[in-house]
């Protein structure tokens, strides 16, 4: 991928180069999506992207060869700015606050690439699971950035030092460590057929209020997480342990007699959405190990809920 800094022939200001560039936006809100976790975020990180090149004069406009790289260098730096703010920002969210999940098709999962080196490229389907956003989430800023620009949409190293101002060796050593934890997230998940297994029968002793059997079906350990983002009720710490965990679920449905669940897949997971008069409020995702559920997250917060509303309110 070409120095994104450059100068050859002028880009002009033609219909067609002004298209091309706005042609990026789904690309440059894919990799703001698995960067920040938030379409929101995504999405104001590539308004400010764009609001950079148009500050640009027409002469440093033209002076650039690839403004495709500009424009991913600008979204890469945004993201950075972000994650390092991310950890106070976060200190007053109302309660756990979780990354976004997505409707399948959603235009944020964007098309990926492969990894310059496929020996190096980790197991990153271009939809994303809940749990390894999860993962994601608990990386580094720098071990975010360089996994998802090198393993995700294929950048080179050399390319990616120079958009974080680090050095080649610096960004793969931040990849291979990113890297490690993704690994270990995809070895031990279970595969698509045996999560919908577990999650179809996890459901229904939820949705009958069979506690004992719900008990059962969950790891020792496991932990259900909500995220309400101070806009609706929502447990403001996690759920430790399967007979908590089952009871907290049990109890929160039987309040909740209006909703309606059904499963849907979306890539590599099977989701429980609960609707309340046909619109979504509610999105459960499942980590399954061993043929147990370990980790539930729900997401409450309407402000993450857009993908599915959006689905919804276009008929699709």
């Amino acid at each position: 991928m070409a120095d994104p800094t450059h100068p050859t022939d002028p880009a002009g200001d033609s219909a067609d180069s002004v298209a091309q560039l706005l042609d990026e936006r789904a690309r440059l809100l894919a990799i703001g999506y698995r960067m920040l976790g938030s379409r929101a975020e995504a999405e104001d990180a590539v308004q400010e992207t764009y609001v950079r090149w148009y500050r640009l004069t027409e002469d440093e406009q033209a002076g650039i060869r690839n403004p495709a790289a500009w424009l991913t260098t600008a979204m890469t730096r945004v993201c950075l700015n972000v994650l390092d703010s991310a950890r106070h920002r976060r200190e007053s969210y109302v309660g756990e606050w979780l990354p976004e999940p997505l409707a399948a098709g959603s235009v944020l999962l964007g098309p990926g690439a492969p990894a310059a080196d496929p020996a190096d490229q980790a197991a990153l389907a271009d939809e994303v699971t809940m749990a390894l956003m999860v993962v994601l989430d608990a990386l580094t800023p720098g071990e975010r950035v360089a996994l998802v620009l090198h393993d995700v949409f294929g950048y080179r190293f050399d390319e990616i030092a120079e958009m974080v101002g680090r050095t080649p060796q610096a960004v793969r050593k931040l990849a291979s460590t990113a890297r490690k934890h993704v690994e270990d997230e995809r070895r031990r998940a279970s595969t698509p057929v045996q999560q919908r297994q577990v999650v179809e029968s996890f459901v229904e002793a939820c949705l009958t209020g069979d506690v004992a059997t719900l008990v059962g079906r969950l790891d020792p350990s496991a932990v259900a997480t909500s995220d309400g983002g101070g806009r609706v009720r929502a447990a403001l710490r996690p759920v430790v342990g399967a007979d908590r965990v089952a009871r907290f679920l049990v109890g929160a449905l039987r309040k909740s007699t209006d909703l309606v669940a059904s499963l849907e897949d979306g890539g590599d997971e099977t989701r429980l959405v609960l609707r309340r008069g046909g619109v979504v409020a509610a999105v459960a995702t499942f980590r399954v190990r061993n043929g147990l559920v370990s980790n539930i997250w729900l997401t409450l917060n309407p402000d993450k809920l857009g993908t599915w509303l959006e689905q919804e309110t276009s008929g699709t």
